[in-house]
């Protein structure tokens, strides 16, 4: 059976490196025998505040329907964003807040402090873009984006391997670098992680 894949491009700008990013995966992608299917965040209509916390549920816009729709079938989820103030762009943490909802992508167990993972058995990875090195990211800021998608939200979620790529420094790259990088996530495309 074909390894389904569903690219999350959560960057507001539709002329980003990201967008770049995210044709590149599926152009490997394609390459192979996987389906592929892409989600862009910022194309969606939704209010991406969580207006009643957890008290009372905000009905789903169709467009997160459909959103959720595509998370259920997909295998494994392509995170694409960039690194804003250490964190994910607002528009993505909206998306994020209104759709991985009890019920929905994990459910608290009564009486107890533990928690159903309903989203066992997909993998991710994310793509994310940074104005720094990496290594500088992780070991002055200890990655507060990578913790928030990876392990607060999509391990929680039961979402497992979730695998990490960092480009950048996107402020100072050149057209040779970013070729190069479109090329190093083409290549994550055809080898379908």
């Amino acid at each position: 059976m074909a390894k389904k894949i569903l690219i999350i491009n959560g960057h507001p700008n539709k002329e980003s490196l990201n967008l770049g990013f995210a044709e590149a995966y599926k152009k490997g992608v394609l390459e192979t025998n996987a389906e592929v299917k892409v989600l862009t965040i910022s194309h969606l209509k939704f209010n991406p505040n969580l207006e009643f916390g957890y008290q009372r549920r905000t009905e789903l816009e169709p467009d997160l329907l459909e959103a959720w729709e595509k998370i259920k079938w997909a295998d494994h989820l392509v995170w694409i964003h960039p690194v804003w103030w250490g964190g994910l762009p607002a528009i993505m943490k909206g998306f994020i807040d209104r759709l991985f909802l009890p019920g929905f992508a994990f459910q608290y167990r009564e009486n107890s402090i533990l928690w159903d993972k309903l989203l066992k058995g997909k993998t991710a990875r994310i793509i994310t873009t940074l104005d720094q090195p990496s290594w500088y990211y992780w070991l002055v800021y200890g990655r507060p984006s990578v913790n928030q998608l990876k392990k607060s939200t999509l391990e929680f979620c039961g979402i497992n391997p979730v695998k990490v790529s960092y480009f950048g420094i996107i402020k100072s790259s050149n057209d040779k670098k970013r070729k190069k990088w479109i090329s190093e996530v083409e290549k994550l495309g055809r080898q379908n992680k």
